[in-house]
């Protein structure tokens, strides 16, 4: 197995990725990687979250080690190249420019002499389902032979956020008038006015509201905050197997996976598989559901003990091998 760094250029930005692939001349099928939200790397790895051991990494060389070539990318706006990315995309960030990086990635496989460009698949975390969505829909594309969406949001981020939100603020000292100031908030980036800060609320709903209605991550944000991943489901024709996890703290695999069902209804390319003790970067969760927070959750995201749920990989890696001929 071969591991190499690859670029391509998107106007006046660089993306950056890593390419695992066999020694042996011939034509593989291939699988891209799409991370999820925020400055989570090619690894699936994210400044914010302790630990190096991502996902991305560990199942790129799993499924090279099994005939892949596999692609994992930086979006511009994380790993080593965001510092000189990001003041060129300001204000530029959207679903489209997630689209160009995409199609890019896709553009380099077709290039390559190993990858056989009719069996060209996507594997996606959390909101990297969107951007796989999104590039499906598009005309004139080369599309993905089919697509493994984890840790997929069905649920709009809108939906999520405000659950999530209000469920923490309801369990503190004076909830109710919290709760009405965040929707405040809330109603006044709906409405793209200016961020203005509440001292009154906890510094975290700050700086999320903050983040949501930075500049910066416009029109991106706006976008993704009513994004509906259920509408693109039933417009889906290719295989689609959608993973989410038991011990997923930040996808819900029975209220988004309810949703996603429902648009699913009466297809047969589309599939559902809800591990037991799978965590949203697909790593095996030893602790009860119960037992789980956010702190103690994330430790086991890219720890150094972290490892790859097995019977997650095996579920991915059969699914794959159903679609394998051209």
């Amino acid at each position: 197995m071969k591991s190499e760094e690859v670029s391509w250029e998107i106007g006046n930005t660089l993306v950056e990725g890593t390419v695992t692939s066999l020694d042996k001349a011939d034509k593989y099928p291939s699988v891209v990687f799409i991370a999820g939200s925020g400055p989570t790397d090619r690894n699936w790895e994210s400044p914010l979250l302790p630990g190096t051991n991502g996902t991305a990494r560990l199942l790129a060389e799993n499924l090279t080690s099994c005939g892949y070539v596999t692609l994992r990318y930086d979006k511009r706006a994380s790993g080593p190249r965001a510092k000189h990315n990001l003041p060129l995309m300001a204000g530029n960030i959207s679903l489209e420019s997630h689209f160009e990086e995409l199609k890019g990635a896709v553009s380099y496989l077709l290039r390559r002499s190993d990858v056989d460009p009719e069996r060209i698949f996507v594997l996606t975390s959390s909101e990297g389902a969107i951007h796989a969505l999104y590039y499906q829909t598009h005309d004139g594309i080369k599309p993905f032979k089919g697509m493994v969406l984890t840790g997929a949001p069905g649920r709009p981020l809108n939906e999520i956020t405000n659950y999530q939100v209000i469920s923490q603020l309801k369990s503190l000292a004076n909830g109710a008038d919290l709760i009405s100031r965040y929707r405040q908030l809330i109603n006044r980036f709906e409405d793209s006015l200016p961020f203005i800060q509440d001292p009154k609320l906890p510094e975290w709903v700050n700086n999320l509201l903050a983040s949501l209605s930075s500049p910066t991550n416009q029109p991106f944000s706006r976008e993704f905050w009513s994004f509906k991943s259920a509408d693109c489901i039933k417009d889906t024709n290719v295989p689609v197997l959608i993973v989410i996890g038991k011990k997923d703290l930040q996808t819900d695999w029975r209220l988004d996976g309810k949703v996603l069902e429902k648009a699913a209804k009466g297809k047969g390319n589309i599939s559902f598989y809800y591990p037991e003790n799978t965590n949203h970067v697909l790593k095996f969760e030893p602790k009860l559901r119960k037992e789980l927070t956010v702190d103690n959750a994330i430790q086991n995201y890219n720890g150094p003990d972290s490892t790859l749920d097995p019977e997650t990989f095996k579920t991915i890696l059969a699914w794959l091998g159903e679609y394998l001929k051209p």
